[in-house]
């Protein structure tokens, strides 16, 4: 059995080598931050520190054209489209799985509203757009839920509830960055800097503050001057956090040694959790790590992924150049170069204040007067290499504006049109999967932690499909799958006037009306919620509350109770449902409850017995 101190020791010693092992990439990242805010006078230096690059020459042009930071606004707007409906498939075709499939659903609906799930995956692609890489993490956090109950010294116990937070690459160091996926590490840690006031209300014990760089996790140091902590050219990024220390999680795959995994927490340099890993996360309840992974890019051989930025730094660069050199052509013709006789002027007036419309220059008697060096036009070079970079910006980020193309001319078809704007969008469509990837994994993980910590009924509230509040309680054992689909796969390039002009047209060849013509209530729900008005129609539709009620006796009369008739009962849904009921559960086993068949009978018999009384006074007989 090793000391607290020798376990802590060790996880320090193999954060440290997995800091060194990463440097490389950390500084890619926070290059990438710079360029992206506008500071693109960096580079990365000795060290593998980003640094400010000073300029050659005092009089040299140093603006920032920043094209970068528009391609990335641009492609994240096109890929927050991406927001896709899940549904969970059911273990088997009984009735009772079909039934805690449609209860996933709803789990999966509550907790997207309630975490504001589209905010985090939005959070999340920023960061993978900029570093190329970005997590998810699904945890349980027993401070979460509905008090319970009360300790005796007042301390509230709560059901607990899903905690998803985004994680920035600068937070998670692998056993090795030549792995490819998640799955292939054998080893995680988790670091993030905490304010010892959160530490100590976290873990309950003090720590030692310091000020440390948020990114590099280093120790903060007041001898680089004006660059910022750990030499990053910071102008316009903070990165220190103060009276901080660093919270290591590491997670250690189920092994030979640890059946269950591991995880060790140490907070600062003090050890305050060492078991086994919490969450049985995996298929067949197996223990994996409580991360998702996002990626922009895909980096063969590599764990993370490569962003856009990365191959746009080196345009961006050229683009400032040339525009800048341009200007400082343009400065020179306009302004103009003065050669001057030595000794013939006074060279300070001269240089502090030119020569201004009706300054008198005065120079020495039999010297040759001070003249304007001949300038020629401005290059056309300089035209030409700055449209071959502006291109070069689209054509490498798959950003390219159809309207911006002059390519496009006005007898191009509306079908050729349809192409470009197809083969426009197919350039993100590796970015995109990674993100419908991440999301269903995330809602993989919800269920499954649902299902191993909901021990308490537990309420939730969602809009129902017919815009109404649909209110519920569920418990883990009410999850039966966590197999999880999308409903619809082309969320990139479906917009909003695309779904309109779709669903206008399945309604001119009646493909949304019912048997009997009509438009049910729930159908208008989901018609109004696609054209971009939410849940515009509040109605109840009688015909899914009858099913409703039907499928809440179906559960009552299995259990052998006798359940009687109501007199606003619709009779033809009610025995639809009762017999699909007795197909499906009742009469699928071999050893059949033959008190539950007879009950059951009985009430099919009641249903048609008022329905023969119905039709017959129609007929009025």
């Amino acid at each position: 059995m090793k000391k607290k101190e020798d376990i802590v020791k060790e996880t320090l010693e193999d954060f440290e080598e997995r800091v060194r092992a990463r440097k490389s990439f950390d500084s890619q990242w926070q290059l990438n931050m710079n360029f992206y805010m506008g500071n693109q006078y960096c580079d990365v230096g000795y060290g593998g520190f980003v640094r400010e690059v000073d300029k050659q020459f005092f009089w040299q042009e140093r603006e920032v054209f920043n094209h970068i930071a528009p391609i990335i606004d641009l492609r994240l707007s096109k890929l927050s489209k991406i927001k896709p409906k899940m549904h969970v498939m059911p273990a088997t075709d009984e009735e009772q799985d079909i039934y805690t499939a449609k209860v996933g659903k709803k789990i999966l609906d509550a907790v997207s509203s309630k975490m504001n799930l589209t905010a985090k995956i939005n959070e999340a692609t920023k960061w993978s757009e900029i570093c190329g890489t970005s997590f998810y993490k699904i945890s349980w956090n027993s401070n979460l839920g509905q008090v319970v109950a009360l300790e005796e010294d007042g301390r509230k116990i709560k059901t607990g509830d899903v905690e998803i937070s985004v994680c920035s690459p600068f937070e998670i160091y692998p056993d090795s960055s030549t792995h490819q996926n998640l799955t292939d590490c054998q080893s995680i840690i988790h670091a993030r800097v905490y304010t010892t006031t959160q530490i100590k209300q976290m873990f309950g014990v003090d720590v030692e503050g310091k000020d440390i760089n948020v990114y590099s996790l280093d120790k903060a140091s007041a001898s680089l001057g004006g660059l910022g902590i750990g030499g990053i050219a910071t102008s316009l990024i903070e990165t220190t956090r103060h009276d901080s220390a660093i919270v290591l999680e590491k997670y250690v795959k189920p092994n030979e040694k640890f059946p269950d995994g591991r995880l060790i927490i140490i907070a600062g340099d003090k050890l305050v959790y060492d078991g086994e890993m919490p969450y049985e996360n995996g298929v067949d309840r197996k223990r994996e790590f409580p991360f998702v992974r996002q990626i922009c890019n895909e980096e063969i051989g590599s764990f993370w992924g490569t962003s856009m930025i990365s191959r746009l730094i080196p345009i961006q660069r050229a683009y400032n150049a040339v525009k800048n050199r341009k200007h400082e052509y343009l400065n020179r013709l306009t302004l103009g170069v003065l050669a001057v006789e030595d000794g013939s002027v006074d060279i300070d007036n001269l240089e502090e204040e030119g020569l201004a419309p009706g300054k008198i220059l005065v120079y020495r008697q039999g010297s040759n007067a001070p003249s304007f060096l001949g300038g020629e036009q401005v290059p056309t070079d300089f035209e030409k290499e700055e449209e071959r970079l502006l291109d070069e910006f689209y054509t490498l980020s798959g950003t390219n504006e159809l309207g911006t193309m002059d390519s496009l001319s006005a007898s191009v078809s509306g079908v050729a049109l349809e192409l470009l704007i197809d083969e426009n969008e197919t350039r993100l469509v590796f970015t995109t999967d990674s993100i419908k990837s991440a999301i269903k994994g995330i809602a993989k993980n919800i269920l499954r932690l649902y299902k191993q910590f909901a021990t308490f009924p537990r309420l939730i509230r969602i809009v129902g499909e017919n815009g109404e509040l649909d209110v519920f309680y569920f418990k883990g054992s009410d999850i039966s799958s966590d197999d999880v689909q999308f409903d619809t796969d082309n969320e990139s390039n479906d917009t909003l006037s695309q779904r309109r002009n779709m669903i206008f047209t399945l309604l001119d060849k009646g493909l949304l009306y019912d048997e009997d013509g009509k438009i049910t209530n729930s159908m208008k729900a989901k018609i109004m919620e696609n054209l971009g008005f939410g849940v515009w129609n509040s109605s109840v539709d009688l015909s899914d509350l009858h099913l409703k009620n039907a499928d809440a006796e179906n559960s009552r009369i299995k259990d052998g109770e006798e359940v009687k008739i109501k007199e606003i009962d619709d009779h033809k849904l009610h025995l639809n449902q009762h017999i699909s009921y007795m197909l499906k559960v009742v009469y699928a086993t071999a050893d059949v409850d033959s008190r539950a068949e007879e009950v059951f009978l009985k009430h099919i018999r009641a249903h048609k017995a008022e329905l023969e009384k119905l039709e017959k006074q129609e007929k009025g007989e």
